[in-house]
């Protein structure tokens, strides 16, 4: 009797502590689920926005991504501002998730933006920074917000911890106010707007990069002048784009248009593909003797479908291409004219004589 007891508690035992361990179990599987599909901490502390921008700087360092590209040309203000604040965004920054708001259609004004920067920061040193230019700085939530006058406008900014500050030029103050009250509580994976909870689950997992964005081709001249190809010419209406890379060996890029209906999906696609068919037969005629190995890759790579109401775009970019992209031949051009080399010789190939020097 006494042994059957025994086994009844060691029995009852056993299986507390087994449903304890599928409890934590269950718990931690969760909790990792709702990370991979919550947004990055600094993302979730944004404002509501028209667009989202994520970069994560840390890991493409580690990656190597970023080794061998050119230095950066730093102005006046900004050699100052590294001195006096202790913080150079090259080394110190981390992550950075940036709003984008769009102006009123037919203003003629820019975008503001709010920012989150995650990094090393020393917190003393930058509000001691950001006090010469707002001495009398607002508090909310225990945090300062400093009002700086920059171009015009008003930089609000607040140092949410020790290695996170935000940012806004919005003309509400309380866009940065709202940073700052769910700065107290990121801990949390349901926060974040709306419209970036929407569509972060289209982001494949651990990437590095990331847009997420409401494009109108009515709007698009306006706020990206920069692009080669006006987005009036590819969208007929209002689509919402979104745009990651991850490194696997390489970096993959992957972009849907999220369009209003499959015929419209699939006149962008039709539209995308012509452009890539002129691009690569560009690239094909080029008289250099053919295009470099890497750059020659990714344009093999470049795939344009349609799924539904979306039009998909897909592409592979080797760490050379990546690299070579960000490369200022500019400045190679003007090293060799500082050391009275050309080009030939800096590649080691023989000069032809003109009739002058013969």
């Amino acid at each position: 009797m006494y042994d059957w007891g025994v086994r009844m508690w060691r029995f009852r035992r056993f299986r507390l502590l087994a449903l304890s361990v599928l409890l934590v179990a269950a718990i931690v599987t969760v909790v990792v689920q709702l990370r991979k599909i919550a947004p990055p901490e600094g993302a979730r502390l944004l404002p509501g926005a028209d667009a989202f921008v994520y970069v994560d700087l840390q890991w493409a360092r580690r990656a190597t991504i970023l080794t061998g590209l050119p230095q950066v040309h730093r102005s006046q203000e900004y050699e100052r501002f590294v001195q006096d604040s202790g913080i150079d965004f090259e080394r110190d920054l981390e992550q950075a998730a940036l709003a984008v708001h769009y102006p009123p259609a037919g203003s003629g004004a820019a975008p503001r933006y709010s920012a989150v920067l995650t990094g090393h920061i020393n917190a003393a040193r930058l509000g001691s920074y950001f006090r010469r230019f707002s001495p009398s700085p607002e508090t909310d939530e225990g945090v300062e917000i400093y009002s700086i006058p920059l171009q015009g406008q008003t930089l609000r900014a607040a140092i949410l911890g020790p290695d996170m500050v935000a940012l806004s030029n919005h003309e509400d103050p309380g866009v940065l106010r709202g940073v700052v009250v769910r700065s107290r509580k990121r801990a949390s994976p349901f926060g974040g707007p709306s419209f970036l909870r929407t569509y972060y689950k289209r982001v494949p997992f651990a990437s590095l990069a990331w847009v997420i964005a409401r494009v109108d081709p009515k709007m698009a001249a306006g706020v990206m002048p920069q692009l080669p190809v006006p987005l009036g010419q590819l969208l007929q209406s209002p689509a919402i784009v979104v745009a990651s890379a991850r490194l696997i060996r390489a970096v993959h890029v992957r972009a849907e248009a999220f369009t209003a209906s499959a015929d419209q999906a699939q006149g962008l696609t039709e539209k995308l593909n012509a452009l890539l068919a002129l691009v690569r037969f560009s690239e094909a005629e080029t008289p250099s003797g053919g295009p470099d190995a890497d750059v020659k890759a990714f344009f093999e790579s470049l795939r344009v479908s349609q799924e539904k109401d979306r039009s998909v775009l897909t592409a592979t970019m080797p760490l050379g291409f990546v690299r070579k992209v960000f490369r200022d031949p500019a400045g190679e051009t003007e090293a060799g004219t500082r050391t009275g080399t050309t080009p030939q010789e800096a590649e080691g190939k023989p000069i032809p004589k003109t009739a002058s020097a013969r």
